[in-house]
């Protein structure tokens, strides 16, 4: 039987090699007949290395190497030797030598691949690399991005070893608890009726840890979201889960800077600057109209509804006698009517029914609703937003929510098409101050606005009973370049308050009892105040690896159905499973 047996890598030997006898083994990256010789690029993860099929030198091995095909899998004996002159490849780490094949085995046959493997410039329909999603491994670029990935957690787990966290791994079956996003459930065989819920986060176990004494916890947890998805959100994602007893968060920011700093520097070839800016929820509302906002580049907004009420405008007018509001932006660039057109029509997607705009030229405003304002609120308007020629603002008028949603929308889309959101710079940011609670109308409730486990500011705690929306959390979330890859907060480890909270959000006693009476029993046992953060270790990633696509940094990702289209699953299973845990599928 050939010897496989690799004595060197496709991407280790060099010109100190010269005349060594080597085995390599790998795939046929490409395949070159040169009338008499054929070459071969040998490919393995590490790199590619030419190997020479001469006549002259072993007829029987250059007569075989003719049925070689791309992707086929080859071992190789030969010697290696420097290139002919003129002929070394500077784009090839070994692209100043060559091997000269004495004898080779066919170890696998390959079939015409769906798409090029070889060439990653080849745009290839993202359904059928995911089908494929081995033969896309083999492209290059996600296999690059598992290792930085791998990377990156060796660097968290020894940069939180060093900060005295210990790793501890809980349970993936847990109990399916209220708030948050859909449980995946899974049926017991044991308890016919009753059910398991993958986590979606570890966090009433990394509490109960904390409780139970451990000081500081991490964990690179796998959680799992029945939620609808997006490019940046999977079904079943990773996480950097961290908790910490008798701190403040002021003791857990520079942890997580220093951690990302050290991430972003090995992975992205950026070192961030610490701190890290700060702002509160209101602020980042009022300015860009999310609590995620992208700081690359400006563009900030501003509300102009006492500007626009001393208009003769009648859409903004009568907007603002219904409660709503007036707000823009400026920008900078060569914007055209049918630009102008087009992006009317990408706001109507969130609900807006129109977008106004005004262009600064030398001679002053010029729109077809200048006229609507008076010399003394274009005045104003061009103070407000430091107009100077060749500037536009954007305004839209609605609801404060709906004005927000379509300018942060709007902003975003701007600043891509001006070319401002570069991939290679990172600007980072903490969030504070949420409200603790939101408004559901649909169900006539408070609910939590990260989760009730989280502590609401100590100065208002008195407004639980009378203006409970007023209360300010303990909450923080870490946002990177437009994206949330983290959120944390203070934990309650009162079980009073924790009850009081819990009936705000109209849990009743059996329901807390269901639900969380281990935990709110655990808090009774003397509980020390503690507080923790997540990140999602595959955002971190895909912003690093400058990639604006999750799955790309997934292994095997699921598409935005949440289906795996490589191994077809979800689907069905047997009747006699089912029966055996005792469900029915209604039609």
């Amino acid at each position: 039987m050939f010897n496989y047996r690799r004595t060197h890598t496709c991407g280790q030997l060099r010109l100190s090699d010269v005349k060594k006898q080597v085995t390599l083994s790998g795939w046929v990256n490409r395949r070159r007949d040169h009338g008499g010789l054929i070459f071969i690029d040998l490919r393995d993860r590490f790199g590619i290395t030419q190997i020479v099929f001469d006549p002259v030198h072993n007829p029987n091995a250059h007569k075989l190497a003719e049925s070689l095909r791309s992707e086929f899998v080859l071992s190789i004996k030969g010697t290696v030797r420097p290139r002919a002159e003129g002929m070394a490849n500077p784009n090839l780490a070994t692209g100043e030598i060559e091997i000269e094949v004495n004898e080779f085995e066919i170890l696998s046959k390959a079939k015409t691949p769906p798409f090029s493997v070889c060439d990653e410039k080849i745009v290839v329909n993202e359904e059928t690399r995911l089908k494929y999603r081995y033969l896309d491994l083999r492209r290059g670029d996600i296999l690059d991005k598992l290792i930085k990935r791998h990377q990156a957690c060796l660097m968290v787990r020894e940069y939180l070893d060093k900060e005295g966290f210990v790793e501890v791994q809980t349970p993936m079956l847990g109990k399916s608890t209220p708030e948050g996003s859909r449980d995946y459930l899974v049926p017991s065989r044991v308890s016919p009726g009753s059910f398991y819920a993958l986590p979606q986060s570890p966090q009433l176990y990394k509490q109960l840890l904390m409780v139970g004494g451990l000081d500081r916890y991490f964990q690179i947890a796998t959680c799992f979201r029945d939620e609808d998805l997006r490019a940046d959100r999977q079904p079943e994602f990773t996480q950097i889960d961290i908790e910490m007893s008798f701190v403040t968060p002021e003791d857990l920011f520079p942890i997580i800077e220093g951690m990302l700093k050290d991430i972003f520097k090995k992975i992205a070839g950026f070192e961030p600057k610490t701190p890290f800016r700060h702002m509160t929820y209101q602020e980042a509302m009022d300015k860009y109209g999310t609590d995620k906002p992208d700081l690359r580049f400006g563009m900030e907004l501003s509300d102009v509804s006492d500007i626009a009420a001393k208009s003769s405008f009648s859409v903004f007018l009568e907007g603002l006698q219904n409660g709503n509001i007036v707000k823009g932006f400026k920008a900078t660039g060569d914007f055209s009517r049918k630009t102008i057109d087009e992006l009317t029509t990408f706001v109507s997607q969130f609900g807006i029914k129109g977008l106004a705009w005004m262009k600064m030229q030398a001679e002053g405003l010029q729109s077809n609703i200048v006229k609507f304002f008076p010399d003394e609120q274009q005045k104003a308007l061009i103070e407000r937003f430091d107009l100077k020629a060749g500037d536009i603002v954007f305004l839209i008028a609605d609801t404060k929510d709906k004005a927000n949603q379509g300018l942060d929308h709007l902003r975003r889309k701007v600043a891509k098409d001006l070319g401002l959101m570069k991939s290679d710079e990172y600007a980072f940011l903490w969030v504070r101050e949420f409200p603790c609670f939101g408004y559901n109308e649909e169900e006539k409730r408070l609910e939590s606005m990260h989760h009730p486990f989280t502590s609401p500011f100590p100065e208002d705690i008195h407004l639980l009973d009378t203006d409970p929306l007023k209360i300010r959390s303990s909450g923080y979330d870490i946002v990177l370049n437009g994206y949330e890859i983290g959120g944390g907060s203070q934990r309650i480890h009162n079980g009073d308050l924790q009850e009081r909270i819990f009936e705000a959000l109209k849990l009743t006693p059996k329901d807390i009892e269901e639900k969380f009476g281990f935990f709110v029993d655990a808090l009774k046992y003397g509980t020390p105040p503690h507080l923790g953060i997540a990140l999602g270790l595959d955002r971190v990633i895909m912003l690093a690896t400058g990639t604006d696509n999750i799955r790309d940094v997934i292994a095997f990702p699921k598409t935005q159905k949440a289906s795996d289209l490589m191994n077809e699953c979800p689907s069905p299973v047997s009747r006699e499973q089912l029966n055996e845990l005792k469900i029915a599928i209604k039609s």
